[in-house]
């Protein structure tokens, strides 16, 4: 009997053991099936998504679109990685000084500390800070803007990635998906500041060809965005530029602006410790290649510099000197024509005429005849 007692109580403990399995796998099969599929999003469509984003991007800070697209497609693997979709991390950027939000990840060594953003739109900006405030990264934004492989190249070359083929793949990507179309877009125009802003006439619209003042507020930078204030934003050649008053510095200007710490000297071929004029043009954002259409030829009036004219119509120093075929340094003369759309044929400073050298004064040998 008592055989068959313990016989009994370990079948009635075996059969509820297999109950509680068969539940449990119950349960993992119900979980299983009511578990929405995980959708990986495909590269055309975080392309397509955040195209726009970084043309803004680079119409602000320089930086071609096709490599920032480039860069989140690779960094964030479509917008699919754990950085991007738990921390809105689409550039693989590390904590460093970063005072935000952080998230932990396996890469370079365990539990890495990397940046976490409240958006994806932030990660954006962060990233063209990163690069723009960074003196390692300095030279690449003396490269053409849309010199896409340079940039790639320089990337690597500043130690941005560890991997020995990240210039390679980000120039597979760009090729692949043409990316490049998203620079010469920027670069043509076709950005402009964006069409939803509200534009009025410029109180100093005659001192500037073309330029149109803004609202205060509608720069783009709303509340999110950093504010403008009270001080009005005016529109030159597409590109954003204030009035200085007096007592404004460029630190003080990046202050009230949310500007990063280099932008405005880039901006505006400032040196260091540089002291701003009241009225004098202060751009926000980087220069064109050209000038905007309608403004072909500007006649050098007395004592203008070649800064001045880059000033007036929102052009790239270095491209003034290269379409009038001029050294970079050199200054027109009065009334001289520099070129601000198309490369001129002969340079702006002509060689003066050729002196021909002075002739000198003849010697006369007088020969007397003298008796021996």
């Amino acid at each position: 009997m008592a055989y068959l007692s313990l016989f009994l109580r370990k079948s009635s403990v075996q059969k509820g053991m297999r109950k509680v399995i068969w539940l449990l796998a119950g349960f993992m099969v119900q979980c299983a099936v009511q578990r929405p599929p995980e959708v990986s999003i495909p590269r055309e469509t975080y392309i397509n998504t955040y195209a726009d984003l970084a043309m803004r991007e680079m119409v602000r800070t320089g930086i071609p679109a096709s490599i920032t697209l480039a860069q989140g497609c690779l960094e964030s693997n479509n917008g699919n990685s754990r950085l991007a979709v738990r921390a809105n991390n689409h550039f693989g950027i590390k904590c460093h000084d970063w005072k935000g939000k952080k998230i932990y990840h396996n890469d370079d060594a365990w539990r890495d500390c990397f940046r976490s953003y409240p958006s994806v739109y932030e990660s954006y900006r962060d990233h063209s800070q990163f690069l723009a405030t960074r003196t390692r990264y300095a030279f690449l934004f003396e490269l053409e803007p849309d010199d896409y492989s340079g940039w790639a190249n320089g990337l690597k070359k500043a130690g941005y990635a560890t991997s020995p083929h990240y210039a390679r793949q980000l120039v597979r990507i760009i090729e692949e998906n043409q990316l490049y179309r998203y620079d010469q877009e920027v670069l043509a125009g076709g950005m402009g500041t964006g069409t939803d802003n509200t534009v009025v006439a410029a109180d100093n619209a005659s001192e500037i060809p073309g330029g149109t003042s803004k609202v205060p507020g509608s720069t783009g930078r709303g509340p999110e965005h950093g504010s403008a204030g009270s001080r009005p934003i005016h529109v030159n050649n597409g590109i954003e530029y204030i009035v200085v008053r007096p007592g404004d510095t460029p630190e003080s200007l990046r202050k009230e602006l949310d500007l990063y710490k280099n932008e405005i000297c880039r901006y505006n071929n400032l040196g260091r410790g540089a002291e701003l004029k009241p009225g004098e043009i202060i751009y926000l954002q980087p220069k064109r290649r050209k000038a905007a259409r309608g403004n072909t030829i500007h006649v050098v009036e007395k004592g203008q510099t070649m800064q001045d004219i880059s000033r007036i119509y929102g052009v790239k120093l270095k491209y003034l000197y290269r379409m009038n075929l001029i050294k970079e340094g050199e200054q027109p003369p009065e009334g001289a024509e520099i070129h601000l759309r198309k490369k001129k044929r002969e340079p702006v400073l002509k060689p003066g005429p050729r002196k021909e050298p002075a002739e000198e004064d003849e010697i006369q040998f007088i020969f007397e005849d003298r008796e021996p």
